[in-house]
């Protein structure tokens, strides 16, 4: 069912039919996200060879798919979740392309989950490292993904539907890959080439939640609205196109296809699931225990993993929501999961995910760790890693957020032979 869920977001299969004729003049290719890669090599593959095209994506380092050879769009590589200077110089680079375009020519945005981190261009007066600790406190307080990019955007000079901006007068055509609960466009990756309905005055406000420490320019400038992002209606986004190619209710839908071909009955709990990791896995749990088997219970969307002041072990949205799960099963025989980010990373990797099977309880307190302590550390993924259950994919060069599913069946008809090779 991952797999499939992951198969259905591949931009080969779903970017090609979504591509315009060449324009009169030039095409520029531009982008940023986990996905960007595939999508610029998916996009090469299918666009004219004697057309005109070049380009530059940003993705994160190792997010490169290794049949990618060098083509008409360069790949730069950066660093994800926490900004780095490669990614700047390759955001001022990507920016410095946008000169000279006309309107007989065409800026295909490629989007994609990452690009707020991969897209790092701080506005006036900020600094990389600004920017980085911004993000450090974004990961570790809980905020939510729409929080976390409203507050980005209005400290960027690319985000927010700058980038768009800075390609005018040329049409752009933004082809998004989504991974955020609700499917957003100017969430994604922050919103790059899209309006922004978002102000300063509501950046504050996440700040002012969180506790979140910002710089005096930062402060200044949303105080000021300095930092304002152009809003809907700005004529200067007049003409533009905007397709999402691929979705987590398409991907959940294609794993779900899969359980119903084995017989199987679904439930699909929502593709936009948020709020705390552990408590979503508890939540969940009960839901498995009251649901007449055999069935399978599904879902997506993002987590959070709210860190304290101690230094977290090793983990992720998907480890920590599965062992919270584990907790409240307490060993139900009749219960399976498996939770995994469909980009082969769950929070900074290597893992993806992990399965839980009914005895995972019981070989971790066999194996000398406690479970409630390895959650309450945060050390969710060296619990799965230390029995084997952990999930390596390795990176999908998609992205399309988490999947989660459950596999209920009924008393004696799930035993561990028969989920194994």
């Amino acid at each position: 069912m991952f797999d499939a869920a992951v198969a259905a977001a591949q931009p080969a299969r779903v970017l090609p039919a979504h591509l315009p004729p060449p324009p009169k003049g030039r095409t520029l290719v531009l982008g940023a996200g986990k996905a960007s890669a595939a999508m610029a090599q998916a996009l090469e593959a299918a666009w004219p060879a004697d057309a005109p095209l070049s380009g530059l994506v940003i993705t994160r380092y190792g997010h490169v798919p290794p049949s990618a050879a060098p083509g008409r769009i360069e790949i730069i590589e950066a660093a994800h979740p926490v900004p780095d200077a490669a990614g700047e110089a390759a955001a001022v680079r990507l920016l410095s392309l946008t000169q000279g375009l006309t309107e007989n020519d065409l800026v295909i945005a490629l989007i994609s989950g990452g690009g707020s981190a991969l897209l790092s261009l701080p506005a006036p007066g900020l600094t990389l490292a600004d920017k980085q600790s911004l993000n450090r406190q974004l990961l570790a307080c809980g905020a939510s993904i729409q929080e976390m990019n409203t507050l980005r955007k209005h400290l960027s000079s690319l985000k927010g539907g700058r980038l768009a901006l800075a390609c005018h007068p040329a049409r752009v055509l933004t082809l998004v890959i989504s991974d955020v609960p609700g499917d957003d466009p100017a969430v994604i990756a922050s919103g790059p080439t899209v309006p922004d309905a978002s102000t300063c005055a509501d950046a504050l406000a996440v700040a002012e939640r969180y506790g979140l420490q910002l710089p005096e320019a930062a402060l200044a400038g949303l105080r000021s609205g300095a930092f304002e992002t152009p809003k809907p209606g700005d004529p200067r986004f007049a003409g533009h196109r905007l397709r999402l190619i691929a979705t987590p209710r398409q991907s959940l839908d294609a794993a779900a296809a899969v359980a119903r071909a084995a017989g199987l009955p679904v439930q699909l709990l929502g593709d936009a699931l948020e709020g705390e990791a552990r408590e979503l896995g508890t939540a969940h749990a009960a839901l498995a225990r009251s649901a007449p088997g055999p069935c399978v219970l599904v879902s997506g969307g993002e987590t959070t993993v709210t860190l304290g002041s101690a230094p977290p072990g090793r983990g992720g949205r998907a480890t920590e929501y599965l062992l919270g799960c584990a907790l409240a099963l307490q060993g139900d025989a009749r219960i399976w999961a498996l939770a995994a980010d469909t980009d082969g990373i769950d929070g900074v990797g290597p893992h993806a995910g992990a399965l839980l099977r009914p005895d995972s309880l019981a070989r971790l307190r066999a194996a000398g760790l406690d479970p409630d302590a390895c959650l309450h550390a945060h050390d969710s993924a060296s619990a799965f890693d230390a029995i084997g259950d952990i999930v390596s994919s390795g990176p999908t060069f998609t992205n399309v957020n988490d999947f989660r599913a459950l596999l209920v069946g009924s008393p004696g008809t799930i035993s561990r032979s028969d989920l194994e090779p």
